[in-house]
């Protein structure tokens, strides 16, 4: 059984930094492509951050570009995603999430995505 359980959200204050992990247990991330997404309360789920299996091509949603990095380590089958300079926009639930096979496919869709985790809270304050 493949699970991703994502850890490392809590409450920060405004301007502050949060660093999220995803661990993977059940199957070797290393031919996925990955991606983190975020719902705030009331509104739809959306693409934050993307890496291709080898870590070398990222993309990002415009809002969290020059904030946040995502990286990875496939001897760990572990996916991260560094916050810095957090909003109180940046409040949500954030969900890591991979691309079987995806290589260097990081899909912005949700639908593309074939496991996610239970997803991990992330509550800025002003």
């Amino acid at each position: 059984q493949v699970r991703l359980v994502e850890s490392g959200g809590g409450l920060v204050q405004s301007g502050g930094s949060l660093r999220l992990s995803c661990a993977a247990s059940g199957r070797n991330l290393i031919d996925d492509a990955m991606g983190w997404f975020r719902q705030a309360p009331g509104k739809e789920r959306f693409f934050v951050a993307g890496i291709s299996w080898s870590g070398d091509i990222t993309k990002y949603a415009d809002s969290v570009k020059g904030r946040f990095t995502i990286s990875r380590d496939n001897a760990k089958n572990t996916v991260y995603l560094q916050m810095n300079s957090l909003t109180l926009d940046d409040t949500a639930v954030y969900f890591c999430a991979s691309r079987v096979f995806g290589l260097t496919s990081m899909s912005t869709r949700q639908s593309d995505y074939d496991y996610w985790g239970q997803g991990t809270q992330v509550s800025v304050s002003s």
